[in-house]
């Protein structure tokens, strides 16, 4: 998953150190350690339809989408179709997946008008 937003632009006098000051409810490790739900996920529902959402990117590797709770004027997300629960069950294989998620990270956020600088968060 790569979720990417504008609060670079939208916060420009902050440096971007303090971003990893915000306050939040649980920690990066908490989070890590709750484990992942049994069944489909929330992404393979979305991919499968069953979920829906306008995708502003898609191709045969993977989809892009705006949040539904953003967290700033653009907030979208790059989820790949292969399912990859954590990025640490990335295969060596996944590279050129994960560097494709990337690009097209890159493509949908000028294409989305954010050309002052973006947050780009990988989970």
């Amino acid at each position: 998953l790569i979720l990417l937003d504008s609060l670079l632009q939208e916060r420009p006098s902050l440096p971007s150190s303090s971003f990893c000051l915000l306050r939040r409810s649980m920690s990066e490790d908490a989070k890590a350690q709750a484990g992942r739900p049994e069944g489909p996920t929330i992404f393979s529902k979305i991919l499968d339809g069953s979920i829906p959402a306008t995708f502003i990117h898609q191709d045969d590797q993977c989809v892009a989408f705006k949040d539904v709770a953003p967290q700033a004027p653009v907030h979208f997300l790059v989820i790949p179709r292969k399912p990859i629960a954590m990025i640490e069950e990335a295969e060596e294989t996944d590279g050129p997946l994960l560097g494709h998620m990337m690009l097209v990270a890159k493509k949908v956020a000028k294409e989305q008008g954010l050309e002052k600088g973006y947050r780009v968060v990988i989970n």
